[in-house]
């Protein structure tokens, strides 16, 4: 190795990297702050300009975009010809390049940002330095991040440097650029307001944490966060005690996130598996959970709870009687955290701006063999506009105070979802189903308490009304789904002739 070219934003451990190269007889090319830095630590560097004949210009945008640096970065040192070639142009061969990336997400990421202070912000010629060096890197290495200046300075002094390292170096290049220009496009199409499905799709994400394993244990896993974590998120969530999240505890912990910032008045929601077993509001914390637990004390056993008020000590007491892998809150007492931690395993999760809307989650993502799904999130909210009573009975204020809640659970149920609920709790819960008819057995059956005055809602139309005639037969009074079926007149003769009110939204909550 002879010469090297060292261009950063990122400061960190760049004078000790110079000082090892020096130190080994390489020659330093450099530029603007990066240059002035190195020479105010004693290194011997030649300034870009030297080498292109030309100044850097423009502020600084114009440095590196020339052919005598590229041409010596991608001067393939196995073709005699290309060696003649620079040899005549006299461009210097640059067999290192040490360059990171203007801080174009540390400035999106600013709460006052400007459109012209992000784009001022956008790189050029350091994109395209990572991307000369990648493509050559049978001859040259790459630098990017500044945790790998260690692991070279090992290899370099101990002239172990091989070409697997430059390509594992050249990956991580490519995957730096690739994040760099999809944090562009998804910031300039949020600034533009585009509302559009893109022809092209990019995505990007960080690692949060490796997992032990996936969904079962021969499966590897990993926790991956957005750019921008939004307060509120569960990748922003602060864990207080309990064991290291799972793969499907993150999924589950997701899906409960969703579903509670559904409601205002205090309420608990009680998750296993994606789908809710238990959901409970009323008029404090204590009693919703009470609500909730009774909905389903055996499905809530090895569950996630969800809470959207702090957790005090009663409620605690309660929650440490039975086994949970995880409860969420926004805040908790001291003397409930002093409860819970009892339970050395127990996952505990902060997060305390969780009912901020979830204006990131624009867009839902499902991976599919080839390809991937994309469809705008199921963001509907309960608009009592929306509902229209269908039948000659009218549900009563308590009926209707239980179909608002049971069209909020079955939206977050797996299709086919029935869902029955009683006084603020849900009684049953059939998810999942293959048939709608077999969802409303299932959440019939789940019920542990007489369904006899209980409101039921489904996330579609019944096709038939075979679904009505057995929900008369458990003692429901009131029915809310979207209609929208050929023979939605069938289901409403048969609630006008057992005087059960029906109401339809005209929305329909399939989720899969």
């Amino acid at each position: 190795m002879k010469r090297a070219l060292i261009s950063v934003s990122d400061k960190n451990g760049v004078l000790e990297l110079a000082q090892a190269l020096h130190q080994q007889g390489v020659e330093i090319i450099s530029t603007g702050g990066t240059a002035k830095l190195l020479a105010e630590g004693g290194i011997p560097v030649i300034g870009i300009s030297e080498i292109t004949g030309f100044p850097e210009c423009l502020g600084g945008r114009v440095k590196t975009l020339q052919p005598k640096i590229h041409g010596g970065i991608l001067a393939n040192r196995q073709i005699p010809e290309h060696l003649a070639e620079v040899t005549e142009l006299g461009m210097p061969l640059i067999d290192l390049v040490v360059v990171n990336l203007y801080p174009f997400k540390a400035t999106i990421l600013k709460p006052d940002v400007t459109l012209s202070t992000a784009i001022e912000n956008i790189d050029i010629g350091g994109v395209t330095l990572i991307r000369a060096a990648g493509k050559n890197s049978d001859s040259v290495t790459l630098l990017t991040d500044p945790e790998d200046y260690a692991e070279f300075m090992v290899l370099l002094e101990n002239d172990k440097l091989d070409d697997g390292f430059r390509k594992k170096m050249a990956l991580k290049g490519f995957r730096h650029t690739a994040q760099y220009d999809t944090l562009i496009s998804q910031y300039l199409a949020k600034e533009l307001d585009d509302q559009e499905l893109p022809d092209q799709m990019s995505l990007t994400y960080e690692k949060q944490q490796s997992l032990r394993y996936g969904e079962n244990p021969h499966q590897q896993a990993a926790f991956y966060r957005e750019i921008a974590v939004l307060d509120g998120r569960l990748s922003g969530a602060k864990q207080l005690h309990g064991k290291e999240l799972s793969y499907n505890n993150i999924g589950d912990a997701s899906a409960a996130i969703e579903m509670i910032r559904e409601f205002s008045a205090p309420s608990v929601v009680a998750l296993k598996h994606a789908n809710p077993c238990g959901v409970g509001t009323a008029e404090n914390i204590f009693h919703a959970y009470e609500r909730a637990y009774k909905a389903d004390p055996i499905s809530i056993f090895g569950g996630i709870v969800v809470l959207n008020r702090e957790l005090d000590a009663r409620t605690a007491t309660e929650m440490n009687k039975i086994f949970l892998e995880i409860i969420i809150a926004p805040a908790y007492a001291e003397d409930a955290l002093m409860i819970l931690k009892k339970k050395k395993n127990l996952r505990l999760l902060q997060l305390s701006e969780m009912m901020k809307p979830a204006s990131s989650e624009r867009y839902f993502h499902k991976k599919v063999d080839g390809g991937l799904l994309i469809q705008e999130a199921d963001l509907h909210r309960l608009d009592e506009e929306d509902f229209k009573v269908v039948t000659d009975t009218e549900p009563t204020e308590q009926e209707w105070m239980d179909l608002k809640l049971a069209w909020t659970v079955v939206k977050h149920a797996k299709s086919n979802a029935i869902v029955v609920v009683k006084d603020g709790a849900t009684q049953g819960v059939g998810a999942g189903q293959t048939s709608r008819i077999w969802a409303v057995d299932n959440a019939l059956d789940r019920s542990k308490t007489s369904t006899e005055g209980s409101v039921l809602a489904s996330d579609a139309f019944f096709p038939f009304s075979d679904s009505v005639e057995k929900a008369h037969a458990a003692g429901i009074t009131a029915i809310i789904q979207p209609g929208g079926s050929i023979r939605d007149q069938d289901s409403i003769d048969v609630c006008n002739q057992f005087e059960i009110a029906m109401v339809f939204t005209g929305i329909r909550h399939f989720k899969h």
